[in-house]
């Protein structure tokens, strides 16, 4: 995917009205691309779609979806292909996380971080590729996170994870890379985002922002098909000195 690498393309996010996933979407629509919105919550995702098919009109489906539902899943793409015709790229950025110790840790906290973060990943990727196949290829981009290689306490569930994630980004790209399908995995740093119901912060200026996780995912699609740099790790350049 290189050259007209964003004109008309039909790209599905995940967890997309704000953070990291609003920063591709945006990203994305500014380059020409057709774009599905989505999240868990309605309310959030009725809004972010007014207020982006005022600016891009025609360009923008917003659909709510819970990664962990297979029902959710199969819905969106099917709107997708409906609307669009089909699917090019999939950003797989929807992802929560709790961070105690793994005694206190109650089985629906577990499921809800490896259901979010590594099963909608698996949902949504198994019904993308179909779709992809037929367009004659596609990009597949998995959200992970440096916790995915560097594991600290009372990250148990989360690092089991992201662990989990950058270990199947790695198997599905050797399964579908000679069909044209690119799959890679981008494992950032503290991030000033809406993360776990967080809010961003002014005062951690040296933490990366969405924008530069959105830059990586549109150069990444900027590359010429022969090469594929199936990870990517993005950290602040200057954090606080321990």
């Amino acid at each position: 995917m290189n050259g007209n690498a964003f004109k008309d393309k039909v790209a599905v996010v995940t967890g997309s009205t704000k953070g990291i996933g609003r920063a591709i979407v945006e990203a994305l629509l500014e380059r020409g691309s057709r774009v599905v919105v989505s999240a868990r919550n309605a309310v959030e995702v009725a809004a972010a779609g007014k207020e982006l098919t005022g600016r891009y009109p025609g360009r923008v489906l917003a659909q709510s979806c819970d990664v962990r539902r297979e029902g959710d899943v199969e819905a969106i793409f099917a709107e997708t292909e409906r609307r669009f015709g089909g699917v090019d790229v999939l950003v797989n950025n929807a992802g929560v996380g709790f961070f105690k110790k793994l005694e206190e840790m109650s089985l629906e906290e577990w499921n809800s971080i490896i259901e979010t973060n590594l099963t909608g990943v698996f949902l949504c990727s198994r019904a993308a590729i179909a779709p992809m196949r037929k367009r004659g290829g596609g990009y597949i981009f998995n959200i992970s996170s440096l916790a995915g290689k560097n594991a600290f306490p009372t990250a148990s569930a989360y690092n089991a994870s992201k662990f989990g994630l950058n270990g199947m980004s790695e198997a599905l790209m050797q399964e579908v890379r000679h069909e044209g399908i690119k799959v890679s995995y981008i494992m950032p740093g503290s991030v000033n985002t809406y993360f776990n119901e967080g809010t961003p912060d002014p005062s951690l200026a040296w933490q990366l922002q969405p924008e530069d996780i959105a830059r990586v995912v549109v150069d990444l699609m900027s590359h010429d098909p022969r090469s594929l740099p199936s990870r990517v790790e993005i950290r602040p350049s200057q954090p606080p000195k321990k």
